[in-house]
């Protein structure tokens, strides 16, 4: 499997054999060019695929035959959230909400809401900064233990859970992950409820993408996904899934 390290390597000794072969034929400038050019795309394909377990082992699905599968939303609290709970409660269905700690100010009896009705709460970062994904380990590894001791202040337990903001995943956001001994969490079926405008053809992406074992991305901040959300449960049902609360699904406690 290609990672990050073995990447590194492989790189490297090519590197080292085209500068070994330039001292006796002189070869062209863009042969290194290309060679970066390579690593670049290589790189980027591993910071952006969260499926890809590039930089680190991302739990993207439960690894079963079971028809069982969970659904998870980012970016709460907001003003959905509350329709979502409405929802998932009439639908008895149990979920994991990744949280931005930076919205839970002000929405505090919301998160307990969230777990009082059996949900599980996630960390999604405190501050889910466009450059997130920038930041040096140390100041990411702040801002994940941010969210933590906001939600332990507010109800009282850490989240063991954490899924990468925008789901891309660097060596810098590896190394937080590893030293907050967090569960890294991302999805086999993503929605893209944040771009997809007609409630139809969400519902049959959504649909059309299940199987055993899937995580479902979807984000509490649409108005859509409220809107589809007991569409979509009745879909997996009249297809024989059970509808399962993540950490019961990969069978991975919740809490640190």
């Amino acid at each position: 499997m290609l990672t990050f390290k073995n990447t590194n390597i492989i790189f490297t000794l090519i590197a080292l054999v085209l500068v070994g072969m330039n001292y006796f034929f002189h070869l062209s400038n863009y042969l290194y060019l290309a060679l970066f050019i390579g690593w670049s795309a290589i790189i980027f394909y591993g910071c952006y695929n969260i499926q890809s377990n590039f930089f680190m082992k991302i739990i993207c699905s439960a690894n079963t035959t079971e028809k069982i599968m969970a659904l998870t939303f980012d970016d709460g609290p907001s003003q959905f959230s509350s329709e979502i709970l409405r929802v998932l409660k009439e639908q008895k269905v149990e979920s994991a909400f990744f949280l931005i700690g930076n919205k839970i100010k002000g929405n505090e009896a919301l998160l307990k809401e969230i777990s009082n009705n059996g949900h599980i709460i996630g960390n999604h970062s405190y501050s889910h900064s466009y450059i997130f994904d920038f930041f040096p380990s140390q100041k990411i590894f702040r801002d994940l233990k941010k969210l933590d001791d906001l939600v332990y202040q507010v109800d009282n337990i850490r989240p063991h859970f954490f899924r990468p903001p925008y789901g891309v995943v660097n060596s810098n956001i590896a190394r937080a992950i590893k030293k907050g001994n967090y569960i890294p969490i991302g999805w086999s079926i993503r929605s893209m409820d944040t771009v997809i405008r007609d409630p139809v053809r969400l519902r049959e992406k959504i649909k059309r993408s299940f199987h055993p074992g899937a995580v479902i991305l979807l984000h509490d901040t649409s108005k859509i996904t409220v809107a589809t959300l007991s569409k979509i449960i009745q879909d997996g049902r009249s297809q024989g899934y059970e509808w399962v609360r993540l950490d019961q699904l990969l069978k991975i406690a919740p809490y640190a």
